[in-house]
Protein backbone atom coordinates (compact mmCIF):
# COMPACT_ATOMS: atom_id res chain seq x y z
CA UNK A 1 0.00 0.00 0.00
CA UNK A 2 1.82 3.05 -1.12
CA UNK A 3 2.26 6.52 0.74
CA UNK A 4 -1.07 8.17 -1.03
CA UNK A 5 -3.25 5.71 -0.23
CA UNK A 6 -1.96 5.33 3.48
CA UNK A 7 -1.56 9.16 3.93
CA UNK A 8 -5.12 9.20 2.69
CA UNK A 9 -6.43 7.15 5.36
CA UNK A 10 -4.53 8.90 8.46
CA UNK A 11 -6.10 11.91 7.13
CA UNK A 12 -9.16 11.02 6.98
CA UNK A 13 -9.98 8.44 9.16
CA UNK A 14 -7.64 7.67 12.07
CA UNK A 15 -9.13 5.19 13.48
CA UNK A 16 -8.93 2.98 10.28
CA UNK A 17 -5.39 4.36 9.80
CA UNK A 18 -4.49 2.74 13.29
CA UNK A 19 -5.07 -0.78 12.37
CA UNK A 20 -2.78 -0.20 9.22
CA UNK A 21 -0.05 -0.07 11.73
CA UNK A 22 -0.83 -3.77 13.28
CA UNK A 23 -2.27 -5.33 10.36
CA UNK A 24 0.04 -7.26 8.19
CA UNK A 25 -2.00 -7.09 4.65
CA UNK A 26 -1.22 -10.08 2.68
CA UNK A 27 -3.32 -9.55 -0.31
CA UNK A 28 -2.85 -7.05 -3.05
CA UNK A 29 -5.17 -4.94 -5.51
CA UNK A 30 -3.45 -5.15 -9.07
CA UNK A 31 -5.02 -5.74 -12.47
CA UNK A 32 -4.86 -9.46 -13.22
CA UNK A 33 -3.77 -9.92 -17.50
CA UNK A 34 -7.37 -10.21 -19.54
CA UNK A 35 -6.54 -13.59 -20.40
CA UNK A 36 -7.60 -14.84 -16.85
CA UNK A 37 -10.87 -13.25 -16.49
CA UNK A 38 -12.77 -16.06 -17.62
CA UNK A 39 -10.85 -18.41 -14.58
CA UNK A 40 -11.45 -16.01 -12.65
CA UNK A 41 -14.93 -15.90 -12.50
CA UNK A 42 -14.72 -19.08 -11.98
CA UNK A 43 -12.77 -19.03 -9.03
CA UNK A 44 -14.98 -16.41 -7.72
CA UNK A 45 -18.24 -18.83 -8.80
CA UNK A 46 -16.40 -21.75 -6.60
CA UNK A 47 -15.74 -19.39 -3.73
CA UNK A 48 -19.44 -17.85 -2.66
CA UNK A 49 -20.14 -18.68 0.68
CA UNK A 50 -17.18 -20.81 1.21
CA UNK A 51 -13.86 -20.01 3.60
CA UNK A 52 -11.50 -19.57 1.80
CA UNK A 53 -8.95 -22.80 2.46
CA UNK A 54 -11.72 -24.59 1.07
CA UNK A 55 -12.37 -22.41 -1.86
CA UNK A 56 -8.95 -22.88 -2.17
CA UNK A 57 -8.59 -26.44 -2.30
CA UNK A 58 -11.72 -27.05 -5.02
CA UNK A 59 -10.78 -24.59 -7.20
CA UNK A 60 -7.34 -26.31 -7.46
CA UNK A 61 -9.46 -29.65 -7.81
CA UNK A 62 -11.04 -27.74 -10.79
CA UNK A 63 -8.12 -26.82 -12.31
CA UNK A 64 -6.52 -30.14 -12.61
CA UNK A 65 -9.59 -31.04 -14.70
CA UNK A 66 -7.70 -29.22 -17.88
CA UNK A 67 -4.16 -29.48 -19.39
CA UNK A 68 -3.38 -26.18 -20.42
CA UNK A 69 -5.59 -23.18 -20.77
CA UNK A 70 -8.89 -23.53 -18.96
CA UNK A 71 -11.44 -21.67 -21.85
CA UNK A 72 -14.72 -21.88 -21.59
CA UNK A 73 -15.55 -24.70 -24.69
CA UNK A 74 -13.60 -26.45 -22.33
CA UNK A 75 -15.62 -26.57 -19.53
CA UNK A 76 -19.07 -26.92 -21.33
CA UNK A 77 -17.64 -29.89 -22.56
CA UNK A 78 -16.91 -31.26 -19.25
CA UNK A 79 -19.36 -33.16 -18.00
CA UNK A 80 -21.71 -31.81 -14.68
CA UNK A 81 -20.84 -35.08 -12.48
CA UNK A 82 -17.28 -34.11 -13.24
CA UNK A 83 -17.39 -30.73 -12.22
CA UNK A 84 -19.32 -32.13 -9.49
CA UNK A 85 -16.78 -34.64 -8.16
CA UNK A 86 -14.28 -31.65 -7.77
CA UNK A 87 -16.18 -30.52 -4.65
CA UNK A 88 -18.47 -28.00 -6.30
CA UNK A 89 -22.29 -27.87 -5.68
CA UNK A 90 -24.93 -28.38 -8.14
CA UNK A 91 -26.07 -25.35 -8.60
CA UNK A 92 -21.97 -23.92 -8.76
CA UNK A 93 -21.55 -26.68 -11.43
CA UNK A 94 -24.32 -25.11 -12.97
CA UNK A 95 -23.03 -21.76 -12.77
CA UNK A 96 -19.52 -22.30 -14.18
CA UNK A 97 -21.29 -23.51 -17.31
CA UNK A 98 -23.54 -20.81 -17.42
CA UNK A 99 -21.01 -18.30 -17.38
CA UNK A 100 -19.16 -20.12 -20.35
CA UNK A 101 -22.14 -20.43 -22.59
CA UNK A 102 -22.87 -16.79 -22.06
CA UNK A 103 -19.25 -16.18 -22.69
CA UNK A 104 -19.52 -18.28 -26.32
CA UNK A 105 -23.13 -16.95 -27.41
CA UNK A 106 -21.64 -13.42 -27.03
CA UNK A 107 -23.71 -12.58 -24.11
CA UNK A 108 -20.53 -11.32 -22.03
CA UNK A 109 -17.91 -9.85 -23.64
CA UNK A 110 -14.72 -10.19 -20.90
CA UNK A 111 -12.60 -8.23 -23.51
CA UNK A 112 -14.75 -4.91 -22.81
CA UNK A 113 -14.81 -5.05 -18.96
CA UNK A 114 -11.67 -2.84 -18.87
CA UNK A 115 -13.34 0.11 -20.93
CA UNK A 116 -16.33 0.06 -18.87
CA UNK A 117 -16.79 2.12 -15.38
CA UNK A 118 -17.25 0.37 -11.92
CA UNK A 119 -21.18 0.21 -12.29
CA UNK A 120 -21.12 -1.10 -15.58
CA UNK A 121 -18.89 -3.93 -14.92
CA UNK A 122 -20.92 -5.30 -12.11
CA UNK A 123 -24.34 -4.40 -14.50
CA UNK A 124 -22.45 -6.69 -17.09
CA UNK A 125 -21.46 -9.09 -14.76
CA UNK A 126 -25.11 -9.98 -12.71
CA UNK A 127 -26.91 -10.51 -16.68
CA UNK A 128 -24.83 -13.94 -15.85
CA UNK A 129 -26.80 -16.84 -13.40
CA UNK A 130 -24.91 -17.60 -10.58
CA UNK A 131 -23.34 -14.18 -10.61
CA UNK A 132 -24.77 -11.93 -8.12
CA UNK A 133 -23.26 -8.52 -6.41
CA UNK A 134 -20.64 -10.34 -3.89
CA UNK A 135 -18.94 -11.94 -6.70
CA UNK A 136 -18.97 -9.07 -9.39
CA UNK A 137 -17.70 -7.06 -6.17
CA UNK A 138 -14.44 -9.43 -5.85
CA UNK A 139 -13.76 -9.60 -9.08
CA UNK A 140 -13.33 -5.63 -9.97
CA UNK A 141 -11.40 -5.79 -6.68
CA UNK A 142 -9.09 -8.58 -7.19
CA UNK A 143 -9.16 -8.79 -10.90
CA UNK A 144 -9.65 -5.59 -12.55
CA UNK A 145 -7.92 -4.37 -10.04
CA UNK A 146 -10.68 -1.22 -9.50
CA UNK A 147 -9.02 0.28 -6.30
CA UNK A 148 -12.38 2.09 -5.05
CA UNK A 149 -15.04 -0.92 -4.38
CA UNK A 150 -17.15 -1.52 -1.26
CA UNK A 151 -19.17 -5.13 -0.76
CA UNK A 152 -21.84 -4.15 1.12
CA UNK A 153 -22.59 -8.17 1.21
CA UNK A 154 -19.47 -9.24 2.46
CA UNK A 155 -19.73 -10.64 5.86
CA UNK A 156 -16.40 -9.80 7.15
CA UNK A 157 -16.20 -6.35 6.17
CA UNK A 158 -19.47 -6.06 8.09
CA UNK A 159 -17.28 -7.78 11.49
CA UNK A 160 -14.42 -5.43 10.54
CA UNK A 161 -16.17 -1.85 10.24
CA UNK A 162 -18.12 -3.77 13.80
CA UNK A 163 -14.48 -4.57 15.54
CA UNK A 164 -12.46 -1.19 13.89
CA UNK A 165 -15.16 1.12 15.28
CA UNK A 166 -15.96 -0.20 18.26
CA UNK A 167 -19.84 -0.91 17.16
CA UNK A 168 -21.91 -3.51 20.06
CA UNK A 169 -24.78 -3.86 16.89
CA UNK A 170 -24.29 -4.97 13.37
CA UNK A 171 -23.86 -1.03 11.52
CA UNK A 172 -27.00 -0.43 9.17
CA UNK A 173 -26.50 0.66 5.65
CA UNK A 174 -26.65 4.12 6.17
CA UNK A 175 -23.67 3.69 8.76
CA UNK A 176 -21.59 2.05 6.72
CA UNK A 177 -22.14 4.66 4.22
CA UNK A 178 -21.65 7.03 6.31
CA UNK A 179 -18.11 5.50 7.39
CA UNK A 180 -16.84 4.59 3.74
CA UNK A 181 -17.50 7.44 2.35
CA UNK A 182 -14.53 9.03 3.91
CA UNK A 183 -12.09 6.50 2.52
CA UNK A 184 -13.06 7.07 -1.57
CA UNK A 185 -11.39 6.80 -3.97
CA UNK A 186 -9.20 3.88 -2.11
CA UNK A 187 -12.18 1.64 -0.45
CA UNK A 188 -11.05 -1.44 -2.00
CA UNK A 189 -7.93 -0.52 0.02
CA UNK A 190 -9.89 0.17 2.92
CA UNK A 191 -11.86 -3.36 2.43
CA UNK A 192 -8.36 -5.41 2.99
CA UNK A 193 -7.55 -3.65 6.10
CA UNK A 194 -10.61 -4.11 7.45
CA UNK A 195 -10.01 -8.44 6.13
CA UNK A 196 -6.65 -8.26 8.34
CA UNK A 197 -8.14 -6.56 11.40
CA UNK A 198 -10.16 -9.32 12.07
CA UNK A 199 -6.47 -11.39 12.79
CA UNK A 200 -5.52 -8.64 15.35
CA UNK A 201 -6.25 -8.78 18.91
Amino acid sequence: MNSTILNHFKKNDPLLYSFVLRTKISKTIEKENPKNYFVKLCQEIIGQQLSGRVAEVIFGRFKKLYKGEIVPKKVIETPHEVLRGVGMSNAKAKYVKSLATEIIGGGLDLDRLDELTDDEVKDHLLRVKGIGPWTAEMFLIFTLGRPDIFSHGDLGLKKGIKKVYGLKKDPSRRTVEKIIKKWSPYKSFASLILWESLEVE
